[in-house]
């Protein structure tokens, strides 16, 4: 048997997750979203924070994995706007977080605004965090759920530091890129 440990951090212990849901602020009930990279789960948490931790087996599912390319800005815009899934086919894609979901660039990237060039341009910038997302009843069933502990208000403040430091970082970046887009 295959398997992958997955982590979420909520407000909340989530023992079966609702693939339905999606994030409120990108994704529209095209899945459940998770990370491999516990560190990272945890440098989103806030406040009162719960990280659940899952098992998920991969025996017969179709995963699709995507790196920051066309196709996987493709596959962002389209879920941002609530478009059809374009890879409705498969039960599990991996790739990369997009970037205007951790860092506040004003909703810029992925508002129509840019050509999708200069959009692409600006998601390739920044650190490069995985996310996994499970997408189907089936990949549903394959996630099971091992444990849940709050997150102590000492780790998140120390998260807190970091990803203040780094999103000062990416926001140079950014701002470079927006200047050598508008030249």
């Amino acid at each position: 048997m295959s398997s992958i440990i997955l982590y979420h951090v909520s407000g909340d212990e989530i023992r079966v997750p609702d693939i339905r849901r999606g994030r409120e602020n990108a994704d529209f009930a095209q899945g459940f979203y998770l990370s491999r990279d516990k560190e990272f789960v945890l440098r989103r948490a806030a406040g009162d924070a719960v990280l659940n931790t899952y098992e998920l087996s991969t025996d017969n599912l179709k995963i699709r994995r995507l790196e920051r390319s066309r196709e996987w800005f493709d596959y962002i815009f389209a879920n941002r706007r609530a478009q059809k899934d374009t890879l409705e086919e498969f039960d599990v894609v991996v790739g990369s977080i997009a970037n205007d979901t951790i860092y506040n660039t004003m909703g810029i990237i992925t508002s129509g605004l840019l050509p999708p060039d200069e959009a692409l341009k600006l998601l390739m910038i920044g650190p490069e965090y995985e996310q996994t997302a499970i997408k189907t009843d089936k990949a549903s069933a394959a996630l099971r759920w091992i444990s849940s502990d709050r997150v102590s208000e000492e780790t998140v403040s120390r998260y807190k530091g970091r990803v203040k430091t780094e999103e000062e970082e990416y926001m140079r970046q950014f701002s470079a890129t927006m200047e050598e887009i508008s030249r």
